[in-house]
């Protein structure tokens, strides 16, 4: 996929309200005008990279990209899983990500048990990947000191490696 590294930023949004609930697994969403301007070469599937919320730090993360075929959704959403334990909830936050490589297609499963241990796997390999020289570098982009200045009008149009999306737009 050429756009990747492929950096985005938006508001956290709520979600389907299942990924603390169902799964254990607590997901940060992003609003339909950043999901439509993905890049056409940004397939669905699972994805791991780096995140930050606000101005705080910048941490891993696997996001899914798509309908999540095992809860049949209606449209297309970018759920992102911060591998760190936050306090509380942080809707409203600007949420600043950038997608490092792909893992995997979309699929169902046959249970939730198998959901949830997909994810795990999915996780334990953004570890690993993120540690590589070559991906460890992004976590420290210009993109994630960026996200401090609160005007949108001091934001990057452009970011080191890739694209940007601010707010969708």
């Amino acid at each position: 996929m050429k756009s990747l590294p492929y950096f985005c930023r938006g508001e956290v949004i709520r979600g389907f309200g299942r990924g603390s609930k169902e799964l254990g697994i607590p997901t940060a969403n992003f609003s339909d005008s950043v999901v439509d301007n993905l890049p056409a070469d940004v397939s669905t599937g699972i994805y791991y990279g780096w995140a930050c919320v606000g101005s705080g730090d910048v941490y891993k993360m696997v996001m899914s990209i798509g309908w999540n075929p095992y809860y049949k959704n209606l449209k297309k959403s970018m759920e992102t899983h911060i591998i760190h334990k936050f306090k509380e909830d942080f809707y409203g936050e600007m949420l600043s990500v950038v997608l490092v490589g792909y893992i995997r297609p979309e699929r169902t499963y046959n249970s939730l048990e198998a959901l949830i241990a997909a994810i795990n796997s999915d996780v334990e390999e953004a570890k690993a990947q993120l540690e590589l020289p070559e991906h460890r570098k992004l976590k420290d982009d210009n993109f994630f000191t960026s996200a401090t200045n609160s005007s949108s009008a001091s934001l990057p149009t452009t970011a080191s490696t890739s694209q940007t999306i601010i707010n969708g737009h």
